[in-house]
């Protein structure tokens, strides 16, 4: 074999470009997902803590004083969105996992489905909330 006709491959790169990499709309949903998931497990301590204050009729009034600041409204319109979007997408994933709606026209409408329905929700719960 001539030199020339030998390539030799590209090196690996070390680090990912995330944002240079252009996701499909499924990963998108996945991530989120996974984030949505994390939000709501870390910010359990919070909503225990606004439960416990909302069945308690001596710290109700605190309760009610804390949850109208509008800061804490918005906390609450994100983590509501964050419920809403981690179930949908389970919902999707469980449907997944039983092998419908695999082929990739359907997973990008059920992508669109998850986020337009758990954003058309949260409007509802928030305009509720607000």
């Amino acid at each position: 074999m001539t030199e020339a006709t030998v390539t030799k491959p590209r090196p690996r790169p070390k680090h990912l470009d995330v944002a240079r990499i252009r996701l499909p709309l499924p990963g998108i949903v996945s991530i989120l997902h996974r984030v949505s998931g994390a939000g709501l497990f870390l910010l359990l301590p919070f909503l225990l803590c606004l439960l416990d204050k909302s069945l308690s009729p001596t710290s109700f009034d605190d309760f009610a004083t804390l949850v109208a600041h509008p800061l804490v409204k918005l906390l609450l319109l994100g983590l509501l969105w964050a419920y809403l979007h981690h179930f949908c997408a389970g919902i999707r994933f469980l449907l997944l996992d039983v092998n419908k709606g695999l082929d990739l026209p359907c997973a990008r409408k059920s992508s669109y489905a998850v986020l337009a329905v758990s954003l058309a929700l949260t409007a509802v719960a928030g305009v509720k909330l607000w």
